[in-house]
Protein backbone atom coordinates (compact mmCIF):
# COMPACT_ATOMS: atom_id res chain seq x y z
CA UNK A 1 0.00 0.00 0.00
CA UNK A 2 1.39 3.32 -0.77
CA UNK A 3 2.00 5.44 1.85
CA UNK A 4 -0.35 8.12 0.70
CA UNK A 5 -3.38 6.19 0.04
CA UNK A 6 -3.27 5.13 3.63
CA UNK A 7 -4.71 8.37 4.43
CA UNK A 8 -7.61 10.18 3.04
CA UNK A 9 -6.37 12.59 0.18
CA UNK A 10 -8.08 14.88 -1.88
CA UNK A 11 -6.82 16.72 -5.21
CA UNK A 12 -7.91 19.38 -6.88
CA UNK A 13 -6.88 22.55 -9.27
CA UNK A 14 -4.48 24.68 -8.21
CA UNK A 15 -7.16 28.11 -7.45
CA UNK A 16 -5.31 30.85 -8.48
CA UNK A 17 -6.72 34.06 -6.54
CA UNK A 18 -7.07 34.02 -3.10
CA UNK A 19 -9.64 32.59 -0.90
CA UNK A 20 -12.75 35.03 0.26
CA UNK A 21 -13.09 36.49 3.74
CA UNK A 22 -15.01 34.58 6.31
CA UNK A 23 -17.25 35.12 9.13
CA UNK A 24 -15.22 35.38 12.59
CA UNK A 25 -13.53 32.48 14.03
CA UNK A 26 -15.96 30.19 15.93
CA UNK A 27 -15.65 30.30 19.85
CA UNK A 28 -13.66 27.35 21.12
CA UNK A 29 -15.94 25.22 23.13
CA UNK A 30 -13.75 22.47 25.17
CA UNK A 31 -10.39 22.77 23.61
CA UNK A 32 -7.46 20.53 24.80
CA UNK A 33 -4.53 22.25 26.88
CA UNK A 34 -1.68 21.71 25.11
CA UNK A 35 2.28 22.02 26.03
CA UNK A 36 5.26 23.75 24.73
CA UNK A 37 4.70 21.63 21.17
CA UNK A 38 1.04 23.77 21.25
CA UNK A 39 1.10 22.82 16.98
CA UNK A 40 -0.54 19.79 16.29
CA UNK A 41 -2.19 18.89 13.23
CA UNK A 42 -3.45 15.65 11.21
CA UNK A 43 -2.65 14.35 7.60
CA UNK A 44 -5.58 11.99 7.61
CA UNK A 45 -9.47 13.56 8.76
CA UNK A 46 -10.67 9.69 9.21
CA UNK A 47 -8.59 10.17 12.84
CA UNK A 48 -11.38 12.90 13.75
CA UNK A 49 -14.05 10.01 13.00
CA UNK A 50 -16.08 8.31 10.17
CA UNK A 51 -18.23 10.05 7.51
CA UNK A 52 -18.22 13.30 9.04
CA UNK A 53 -18.64 16.50 7.33
CA UNK A 54 -15.72 19.33 7.03
CA UNK A 55 -18.09 21.79 9.71
CA UNK A 56 -18.03 18.77 12.19
CA UNK A 57 -14.23 17.37 11.41
CA UNK A 58 -13.56 21.12 12.50
CA UNK A 59 -15.63 21.41 15.25
CA UNK A 60 -13.91 18.04 16.44
CA UNK A 61 -10.63 19.10 15.73
CA UNK A 62 -11.12 22.73 17.47
CA UNK A 63 -12.19 20.70 20.28
CA UNK A 64 -9.56 18.07 20.31
CA UNK A 65 -7.07 21.29 20.03
CA UNK A 66 -6.10 20.37 16.22
CA UNK A 67 -4.84 23.37 14.18
CA UNK A 68 -3.59 21.93 11.42
CA UNK A 69 -5.37 20.07 8.51
CA UNK A 70 -1.99 18.31 6.51
CA UNK A 71 -2.71 18.50 2.79
CA UNK A 72 -6.03 20.34 2.44
CA UNK A 73 -7.22 21.57 -0.32
CA UNK A 74 -7.94 25.55 -1.00
CA UNK A 75 -11.87 25.45 -1.64
CA UNK A 76 -11.44 23.68 2.50
CA UNK A 77 -9.33 26.63 4.02
CA UNK A 78 -12.47 29.25 3.89
CA UNK A 79 -14.62 26.56 6.38
CA UNK A 80 -11.34 25.62 8.24
CA UNK A 81 -10.09 29.65 8.92
CA UNK A 82 -13.87 29.50 10.83
CA UNK A 83 -12.70 27.14 13.55
CA UNK A 84 -9.10 28.58 13.69
CA UNK A 85 -7.73 25.58 11.44
CA UNK A 86 -5.20 26.18 9.05
CA UNK A 87 -3.44 24.03 5.85
CA UNK A 88 -0.05 23.37 8.15
CA UNK A 89 1.43 21.73 4.96
CA UNK A 90 0.28 21.88 1.15
CA UNK A 91 0.73 19.69 -1.54
CA UNK A 92 0.11 20.84 -4.91
CA UNK A 93 -1.37 17.94 -7.27
CA UNK A 94 -1.37 17.88 -11.10
CA UNK A 95 -4.71 19.23 -11.93
CA UNK A 96 -4.00 16.82 -14.95
CA UNK A 97 -4.25 13.79 -13.27
CA UNK A 98 -7.05 11.56 -12.94
CA UNK A 99 -9.38 12.17 -10.38
CA UNK A 100 -8.46 8.94 -8.79
CA UNK A 101 -5.04 9.28 -8.73
CA UNK A 102 -2.65 8.78 -5.97
CA UNK A 103 -2.15 11.65 -4.19
CA UNK A 104 1.04 12.91 -5.02
CA UNK A 105 0.87 11.66 -8.29
CA UNK A 106 0.93 13.38 -12.10
CA UNK A 107 3.10 13.92 -15.32
CA UNK A 108 6.79 13.65 -15.36
CA UNK A 109 8.66 15.94 -12.78
CA UNK A 110 5.38 16.64 -11.01
CA UNK A 111 6.11 16.46 -7.39
CA UNK A 112 9.79 14.91 -8.32
CA UNK A 113 12.35 17.79 -8.02
CA UNK A 114 15.17 15.52 -8.36
CA UNK A 115 14.25 15.28 -11.99
CA UNK A 116 14.74 17.76 -14.40
CA UNK A 117 11.40 17.89 -15.83
CA UNK A 118 10.34 19.33 -12.93
CA UNK A 119 11.48 22.71 -13.93
CA UNK A 120 8.67 22.19 -16.07
CA UNK A 121 4.75 23.11 -15.40
CA UNK A 122 5.34 22.06 -11.74
CA UNK A 123 7.81 24.57 -11.44
CA UNK A 124 5.83 27.11 -12.94
CA UNK A 125 2.69 26.08 -11.12
CA UNK A 126 4.83 25.89 -7.70
CA UNK A 127 5.51 29.74 -7.99
CA UNK A 128 1.36 30.15 -8.33
CA UNK A 129 0.90 27.76 -5.56
CA UNK A 130 3.43 29.81 -2.92
CA UNK A 131 1.71 33.01 -4.06
CA UNK A 132 -1.80 31.18 -3.12
CA UNK A 133 -0.58 29.71 -0.05
CA UNK A 134 0.86 33.41 1.37
CA UNK A 135 -1.92 35.17 0.43
CA UNK A 136 -4.18 32.60 2.82
CA UNK A 137 -1.67 32.18 5.50
CA UNK A 138 -0.32 29.08 4.83
CA UNK A 139 2.82 28.47 6.41
CA UNK A 140 4.18 25.41 4.55
CA UNK A 141 4.91 23.39 0.97
CA UNK A 142 5.75 20.02 0.57
CA UNK A 143 8.48 19.15 -1.96
CA UNK A 144 9.08 15.57 -2.75
CA UNK A 145 12.57 14.31 -4.31
CA UNK A 146 11.46 11.45 -6.30
CA UNK A 147 13.01 8.46 -7.01
CA UNK A 148 15.90 7.45 -8.66
CA UNK A 149 16.34 4.99 -12.15
CA UNK A 150 18.95 3.69 -14.45
CA UNK A 151 19.06 6.99 -16.31
CA UNK A 152 19.08 8.94 -12.94
CA UNK A 153 21.76 8.84 -10.37
CA UNK A 154 21.15 10.17 -6.69
CA UNK A 155 23.60 12.63 -7.35
CA UNK A 156 22.51 13.78 -10.23
CA UNK A 157 18.77 14.10 -8.64
CA UNK A 158 20.25 15.99 -5.82
CA UNK A 159 21.89 18.38 -8.38
CA UNK A 160 18.57 18.72 -9.58
CA UNK A 161 16.75 19.09 -6.57
CA UNK A 162 19.24 21.90 -5.37
CA UNK A 163 17.93 23.33 -8.69
CA UNK A 164 14.65 23.19 -8.52
CA UNK A 165 14.94 24.66 -5.09
CA UNK A 166 17.13 27.60 -5.97
CA UNK A 167 14.35 28.46 -8.62
CA UNK A 168 11.98 29.15 -6.09
CA UNK A 169 13.74 30.07 -3.23
CA UNK A 170 13.64 33.86 -3.59
CA UNK A 171 10.02 33.62 -4.02
CA UNK A 172 9.34 31.82 -0.95
CA UNK A 173 11.42 33.85 0.60
CA UNK A 174 9.60 37.06 -0.17
CA UNK A 175 6.27 35.72 0.75
CA UNK A 176 7.11 33.89 3.71
CA UNK A 177 6.44 30.37 2.78
CA UNK A 178 8.62 27.50 3.83
CA UNK A 179 9.26 24.91 1.09
CA UNK A 180 9.95 21.83 3.52
CA UNK A 181 11.55 18.54 1.75
CA UNK A 182 10.77 15.05 2.94
CA UNK A 183 12.65 12.58 3.96
CA UNK A 184 10.63 8.86 2.84
CA UNK A 185 12.16 5.56 3.35
CA UNK A 186 13.26 3.29 0.10
CA UNK A 187 11.95 0.41 1.47
CA UNK A 188 9.04 0.35 0.01
CA UNK A 189 7.07 0.70 3.61
CA UNK A 190 4.35 3.63 2.69
CA UNK A 191 7.29 4.29 0.43
CA UNK A 192 8.60 3.38 -2.65
CA UNK A 193 11.84 1.64 -3.32
CA UNK A 194 14.08 3.71 -4.77
CA UNK A 195 13.20 7.23 -3.39
CA UNK A 196 16.33 9.87 -3.34
CA UNK A 197 15.58 11.20 -0.10
CA UNK A 198 15.99 8.18 2.26
CA UNK A 199 18.87 9.15 4.29
CA UNK A 200 19.30 12.58 6.48
CA UNK A 201 22.20 13.17 4.65
CA UNK A 202 20.74 13.58 1.57
CA UNK A 203 18.74 15.94 2.55
CA UNK A 204 21.00 17.86 4.49
CA UNK A 205 23.54 17.90 1.13
CA UNK A 206 20.85 19.88 -0.99
CA UNK A 207 19.22 22.10 2.15
CA UNK A 208 22.32 23.04 2.68
CA UNK A 209 23.51 23.87 -0.82
CA UNK A 210 20.43 25.43 -1.09
CA UNK A 211 21.13 27.78 1.91
CA UNK A 212 18.16 29.64 2.30
CA UNK A 213 15.89 30.21 5.50
CA UNK A 214 12.54 29.10 3.88
CA UNK A 215 13.61 25.67 2.36
CA UNK A 216 13.91 22.77 4.90
CA UNK A 217 13.41 19.69 5.86
CA UNK A 218 10.07 17.73 6.43
CA UNK A 219 11.38 15.32 9.26
CA UNK A 220 9.32 12.46 8.93
CA UNK A 221 9.62 10.10 12.46
CA UNK A 222 7.87 7.25 10.71
CA UNK A 223 10.28 7.12 8.04
CA UNK A 224 13.43 8.03 9.73
CA UNK A 225 13.27 4.93 12.01
CA UNK A 226 12.66 2.83 9.39
CA UNK A 227 16.06 4.26 7.14
CA UNK A 228 17.93 5.05 10.25
CA UNK A 229 17.06 5.40 13.43
CA UNK A 230 19.09 7.39 15.65
CA UNK A 231 16.18 9.98 15.91
CA UNK A 232 16.71 11.92 19.07
CA UNK A 233 20.21 13.03 17.85
CA UNK A 234 19.83 12.83 14.39
CA UNK A 235 16.89 15.73 14.91
CA UNK A 236 19.81 17.33 17.59
CA UNK A 237 21.91 17.46 14.95
CA UNK A 238 20.63 18.78 12.07
CA UNK A 239 18.01 20.90 13.85
CA UNK A 240 18.95 24.14 11.86
CA UNK A 241 17.55 22.73 8.83
CA UNK A 242 14.24 20.96 9.67
CA UNK A 243 11.16 22.93 9.48
CA UNK A 244 8.45 20.46 10.12
CA UNK A 245 7.74 17.18 11.67
CA UNK A 246 5.56 14.02 10.95
CA UNK A 247 4.64 11.18 13.55
CA UNK A 248 4.05 7.60 13.14
CA UNK A 249 3.86 4.68 15.10
CA UNK A 250 6.51 1.65 13.89
CA UNK A 251 6.04 -0.88 12.83
CA UNK A 252 2.55 -0.41 10.90
CA UNK A 253 2.30 3.83 11.16
CA UNK A 254 -0.56 3.94 13.66
CA UNK A 255 -1.11 5.30 17.20
CA UNK A 256 2.13 6.47 19.13
CA UNK A 257 1.82 4.19 22.25
CA UNK A 258 3.48 0.89 23.98
CA UNK A 259 2.54 -1.35 21.36
CA UNK A 260 5.45 0.33 19.03
CA UNK A 261 9.46 0.72 19.41
CA UNK A 262 9.83 4.34 19.28
CA UNK A 263 9.78 6.72 22.78
CA UNK A 264 7.60 9.56 21.46
CA UNK A 265 7.17 11.28 24.84
CA UNK A 266 11.00 11.84 25.15
CA UNK A 267 11.38 12.60 20.91
CA UNK A 268 8.25 15.18 21.80
CA UNK A 269 10.52 16.45 24.93
CA UNK A 270 13.94 16.78 22.47
CA UNK A 271 12.13 18.86 20.19
CA UNK A 272 10.15 21.33 22.62
CA UNK A 273 13.67 21.65 24.31
CA UNK A 274 15.21 22.80 21.42
CA UNK A 275 12.19 25.63 20.98
CA UNK A 276 10.51 24.03 18.02
CA UNK A 277 7.86 26.58 17.14
CA UNK A 278 6.39 24.87 14.28
CA UNK A 279 3.90 21.92 13.32
CA UNK A 280 3.83 18.29 14.67
CA UNK A 281 1.49 16.69 12.33
CA UNK A 282 -0.04 13.28 12.89
CA UNK A 283 0.17 11.37 9.92
CA UNK A 284 -0.65 7.53 10.79
CA UNK A 285 -4.10 5.32 11.02
CA UNK A 286 -5.82 3.95 14.06
CA UNK A 287 -5.31 -0.12 14.29
CA UNK A 288 -8.28 -1.85 13.09
CA UNK A 289 -10.78 -1.86 16.05
CA UNK A 290 -9.55 0.88 17.70
CA UNK A 291 -11.13 4.10 17.99
CA UNK A 292 -9.50 6.73 15.89
CA UNK A 293 -10.34 9.52 18.14
CA UNK A 294 -9.42 7.78 21.15
CA UNK A 295 -6.17 6.98 19.75
CA UNK A 296 -5.58 10.51 18.74
CA UNK A 297 -6.53 11.97 22.07
CA UNK A 298 -3.87 9.12 23.53
CA UNK A 299 -0.88 10.50 21.00
CA UNK A 300 -1.48 13.98 21.50
CA UNK A 301 -0.88 13.81 24.75
CA UNK A 302 2.19 11.87 24.58
CA UNK A 303 3.46 14.47 22.06
CA UNK A 304 1.67 17.19 24.96
CA UNK A 305 5.42 18.16 26.91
Amino acid sequence: MNRRDFFTAATAPLALATISSVASPVPVVAQASLGRLNKQGIAGRGLLGPNLSLEDQCRQAQELGITGFEFSMPNEWPTMKKYGIVCSMYRLNDPMAPADARAGSGRPGWNQIGSKEAMGEFLKAFHEGIDLAASNGVPNMILLAGSSSPTLSREQGADNAVAFCNAVKAHAEDRGVTLCMEYINSKGIQGGLLGLFDRMAWGVDVITRVSSPRVKILYDIFHAQIMEGFVVQTIRDNFKHIGHFHTGGVPGRHELDETQELNYRFIAQAIADLGYQGFVTHEWGATQGKNPVEMLKKSMAIINV
